[in-house]
């Protein structure tokens, strides 16, 4: 780094270190942020950048090091006091009220952090309209936020910070969830309130948007930071080669399609009023098939109705050749359907059991003996051989699910449902927030389930990913499949 004044800096890190339990977290990390840059912090699943943003935001206490604000040290400030000095964390699903206004939830942090006993709404509310014109976005600020687009919730949550007179802004995957419009848009603000001063640090895995948005990078790998550069300087195998430690090999190429099996799925004429269809779809034994499409264009409404969570109001589901009835999860469960849900945290996991006990769930019934006692033995060496089959991070099984990265926790609710191999797999969005290193592995395991013989649908919005794991691709528009596409990148389709 070079040895330049702190006070050209308006944050400054110096040997941040922190531990938990046996786990050392940070250490010793050290790294700047001027006025007006966008900084990006990349690394794997479980390497600290997570947990260095909690430090700064106050979240989290460091165990040693210091962290300056414009020159300042802010060690003795807690969370509220650095959100009135202008540090502010956007987290990934915003921390918003949903039942409350747009205009509400801007303006009641900051009079909170003012102290204020009684909330002077005419004041906020004019506050608010002004802090989403300053970052040139047209909401109404009256509207509920549980009705907002998330691209607009991200603007909420922007304003919130502004309305503070915000110096510096840290945004967890900020991309996650956005359509390319949504995306675009969030350039644009970013760029307005970097020309007024304020600083950026972003939290991505995605390798081509950390390239386009950030000036510069520092990648964290294990804890420590290994790389600090100007991103114009990188290519996207640097980038990988520092935060993974290698250079990934190319995937094996899949088989043709037609080498595939019989149809595990067959569905004709399926629809859900307001949601999709009427749609055909045919998914055979050992294929993988990618679902590609704008959000809300249908395909979670379609996957959840495969999988008995949703029912549809018209049209036939065949299941290895036999029509079945999906009206609730355990019909599908009986048929062997799993899903993947987009959202791994509220749907896909209990957060507070073990990783066995989440890995295992779906095998209980054939691990009870008499009187439905369970066999511990049996299933905590099940779940010893997920964690090794899919390389999981974890020191222990029996460690709480919650304290996994978000890649790792991916791969404990993918070894849930294999764990009893199903004849049909659906994952939406499967390697949502994951780093480049865990989504190759995970692209690799369900390469793998398809060579089984399983049926696979994958849901997503990364096209390369589609082009790159599925044997035939499927565009969804307005709840109908449009279209089938030798490549997403190349048709341009999808926007």
């Amino acid at each position: 780094m070079n040895d330049v004044s702190s006070t050209t800096h308006r944050i400054e890190a110096r040997d941040i270190s922190k531990r938990y339990g046996g786990v050392q977290a940070l250490s010793g990390v050290s790294l700047v942020v001027r006025p007006g840059e966008v900084l990006c912090i990349a690394g794997e699943n479980g390497s600290g950048k997570s947990t260095f943003s909690k430090c700064l935001a106050g979240t989290e206490t460091p165990d040693s090091g210091q962290f300056f604000l414009d020159g300042t040290p802010i060690g003795a400030l807690g969370q509220m006091d650095r959100m009135r000095a202008g540090i502010h964390m956007i987290y990934q699903d915003f921390s918003l009220f949903e039942n409350l206004s747009a205009a509400e939830n801007i303006h009641l942090v900051k009079q909170a952090c003012e102290g204020r006993h009684l909330v002077a709404r005419g004041r906020g509310r004019a506050e608010a309209l002004a802090a989403l014109a300053a970052i040139g976005v047209d909401i109404d600020g009256d509207r509920l936020v549980e009705s907002l687009s998330v691209g607009e919730k991200q603007s909420v949550a922007i304003a919130r910070a502004m309305v503070q007179n915000a110096k510096l802004i840290i945004m967890d995957e900020p991309t996650t969830a956005l359509t390319d419009p949504e995306i675009a848009r969030l350039l644009q603000t970013v760029r307005r309130l970097k020309a007024q001063g304020v600083s950026f640090i972003f939290i991505s895995h995605k390798l081509e948007e950390i390239i386009e948005l950030t000036d510069r990078t520092v990648v964290f790998r294990n804890g420590r930071r290994v790389l600090e550069a100007d991103t114009a300087e990188l290519t996207e195998a640097t980038l990988t080669r520092a935060m993974i430690g290698r250079d990934l090999p190319e995937p094996a190429p899949r088989p043709a399609a037609g080498k595939t099996g019989a149809p595990v799925l067959e569905v004709r004429g399926l629809a859900r009023k307001g949601a999709f269809g009427p749609l055909d779809l045919t998914v055979h034994s050992g294929e993988i098939v990618g679902l590609g499409g704008r959000l809300g264009a249908g395909r979670t409404a379609l996957a959840l109705t495969l999988f008995g969570a949703a029912r549809a109001d018209a049209g036939s589901i065949a299941v290895d050749g036999k029509t079945v009835t999906l009206a609730r999860i355990p019909d599908a469960l009986a048929l062997g359907i799993a899903y993947l849900p987009e959202d791994r945290l509220t749907e896909g996991l209990f957060l507070d059991r073990t990783i066995s006990e989440n890995m295992t769930l779906t095998v209980l019934p054939k691990h009870a003996r008499g009187l439905g006692l369970l066999r511990a033995r049996t299933l905590r060496g099940l779940a010893h051989d997920w964690v090794e089959r899919l390389s999981i991070a974890t020191p222990h099984v029996d460690l709480p699910a919650k304290a996994l990265s978000g890649g790792n926790q991916q791969r404990v609710v993918l070894a849930k449902w294999l764990a009893d191999m199903p004849r049909l797999l659906i994952l939406n969005r499967p390697t949502v927030g994951v780093d480049v290193g865990s989504k190759f592995a995970l692209h690799t395991v369900i390469r793998e389930v398809a060579d089984r013989g399983v049926g696979v649908i994958v849901i997503s919005d990364d096209l390369p990913e589609l082009d790159a794991v599925s044997d035939r691709r499927l565009l969804v528009e307005d709840g109908r499949i449009t279209a089938e596409l030798d490549s997403f990148v190349d048709s341009r389709r999808v926007a």
